[in-house]
């Protein structure tokens, strides 16, 4: 496979913002008070692409979130413009891939930085992520660093390594940790280093997860513009069945999110009449995170959003019998799911003994997303508050350890 040409880090870096093309920039800049042209972007956007003038700099930064260094720009000292504050970062080392003195690394650098990422892939589904996200992200930085002593095919294998690292920690911070700005920023670097490896799956599946901080907050738009962007990437792959299925499961838990129960359905359906008919392309390695069983805990969820409480339960049920047994993180998903069903349908007796048994596995198996099930799920039994079966369900949810653990996390 050929490396793209042209500055990769700024085209990631664009598209990620919500640019989709060169001209969407330029106007974007303009309206800033920079005017700019659709040809200095193509410039910029070039194998060797000169410094924008110190105007125009500010404004890029701004727009885009990232340092001139990490756009893919040669800069001198001093001529960087400000950085946008640290809260926001993982740490300011990982603004982007680092200059560093190394001298060139060996072709054996490549094997073994994956190898450390492939370990991190396995150890998200038992370590707990406030363990584990700062071995990931500090093993990223690295991959960053190393990346400038490299070249060739170890430059290339490297880079997929630290896509998948990026990406992993970005999951982390979304999905566990529950801070989708850091996410967005982590899931650009995934999408730089997806670009320098020239890997359209990776990338695809790095903006299928960027659609999920728009679909969560219920910005329908955003969130469709990133699976379009996700789609056209997994077009290059080529995708397998599997690959696609999920991008239906993705767009659709958007749709939910944003209300849209009934387009949600749809996807699901054509997720599972992908799988069904299956087709060409090979499963990535590193897309350990979904299955024709996590496909109809989607539509579980989906169904329990529309209202259809019978074939929600149904369809979860079926879901808690067939995952595997190391997917606690899951389990505690659907737990909830199942326990919101029984509220909904004003069985708080089996709602809360969903919960409990939700709140059972995330004392060993944290996951923010688990949690946030049970939260909702207790809410709903506000009419039911002073049952026993209730305070039992808040003893557990309030305990000394659930209430320290939390916090800590």
């Amino acid at each position: 496979m050929t490396r793209p040409t042209g500055n990769a880090r700024l085209r990631a870096a664009r598209i990620a913002a919500g640019y989709s093309s060169q001209q969407s920039l330029a106007d974007a800049l303009t309206a800033r008070g920079v005017p700019v042209g659709l040809r200095q972007v193509r410039r910029w956007e070039s194998d060797a692409p000169p410094l924008p003038q110190p105007d125009i700099r500010h404004a890029l930064v701004e727009l885009l979130g990232q340092d001139l260094s990490a756009l893919g720009f040669s800069v001198p000292a001093g001529a960087e413009p400000g950085r946008r504050p640290a809260a926001s970062l993982l740490a300011p080392a990982n603004r982007g891939p680092l200059r560093t003195s190394n001298a060139l690394q060996p072709a054996t650098a490549a094997a073994d930085f994956l190898a450390v990422t492939r370990a991190h892939r396995r150890l998200y589904w038992t370590v707990a992520p406030a363990t584990l996200h700062p071995a990931v992200s500090s093993h990223a930085t690295l991959g960053g660093q190393l990346l400038e002593a490299t070249a060739g095919r170890t430059r290339e294998a490297l880079a997929t390594a630290l896509a998948e690292s990026w990406l992993l920690a970005g999951r982390v911070e979304f999905f566990d940790l529950r801070e989708p700005d850091r996410a967005g920023d982590t899931f650009v670097r995934a999408l730089q280093a997806a670009g320098e490896a020239d890997d359209a799956l990776l990338g695809a599946a790095v903006l299928a997860h960027m659609a999920f901080i728009p679909g969560w907050a219920g910005r329908q738009e955003a969130a469709a513009e990133r699976m379009v962007a996700a789609r056209t990437y997994a077009r290059r792959g080529p995708a397998s069945p599997e690959f696609l299925a999920w991008l239906d499961a993705v767009e659709a838990e958007c749709e939910t999110r944003c209300g849209n129960t009934r387009t949600a359905l749809n996807l699901i359906a054509h997720g599972e009449d992908v799988l069904a008919t299956g087709g060409e392309g090979e499963n990535p390695e590193w897309m350990d995170w979904f299955s024709p069983v996590r496909l109809a805990a989607f539509k579980g969820n989906t169904q329990l959003a529309a209202g259809h409480l019978p074939q929600a339960r149904e369809t979860l049920r079926r879901v808690l019998e067939e995952l595997p047994g190391d997917a606690d993180k899951q389990r505690s998903v659907i737990l909830g799911d199942l326990a919101a069903v029984e509220a909904a349908a004003g069985r708080p007796i089996d709602a809360a003994a969903y919960a409990v048994s939700a709140l059972r596995l995330l004392e060993t198996h944290w996951y923010a997303t688990g949690l946030e099930r049970v939260r909702d799920v207790r809410r709903a039994l506000t009419p039911w508050q002073h049952e026993q079966c209730i305070r039992d369900l808040d003893d557990r949810l309030y305990d000394w350890g659930a209430v320290v653990s939390a916090l800590a996390r």
